[in-house]
């Protein structure tokens, strides 16, 4: 289970402060994550959708690189750090009850953030036909 966020935020406040307010209270779930959505920030293109515990999210504010916490893994993940492709966070948002993120972000290395070796996890698309469903690839 991913660490609480004690230590790092301030507690929501009430939902005018929260919505309106200048203070980074995120909301995280009750599995200590919240959710982050990563894009391209040249291209705006989604890149990867993963999940941040307070840690996580700390430590992309002190570095100005992605970390994430990696729900397979159970551990705190820094993005590129095997593969080389480091995000650099060029602009953080929080959407409007602070319980997601967006990350725009420049990657290093070969550009790719997918670890099937694709620049973005989103290369499927989804058809139905007959009302089945079925994937398939850009």
């Amino acid at each position: 289970m991913a660490p609480s966020q004690t230590s790092h935020f301030p507690a929501p406040g009430p939902k005018t402060e929260l919505e309106e307010g200048t203070v980074l209270s995120p909301r995280f779930g009750a599995d200590g994550l919240i959710t982050c959505v990563t894009t391209d920030f040249a291209t705006g293109e989604i890149l990867m959708v993963a999940h941040m515990n307070a840690e996580a999210l700390a430590r992309t504010i002190e570095t100005g690189e992605a970390w994430y916490w990696s729900r397979s893994r159970g551990e705190l993940w820094h993005k590129g750090a095997t593969s080389g492709q480091i995000q650099t966070v060029r602009e953080m948002r929080i959407d409007c009850d602070q319980d997601a993120l967006l990350l725009r972000v420049q990657v290093a290395g070969d550009g790719g953030c997918c670890h099937t070796g694709r620049r973005s996890c989103f290369y499927r698309v989804v058809e139905t036909s007959g009302g089945e469903p079925r994937l398939v690839t850009d």
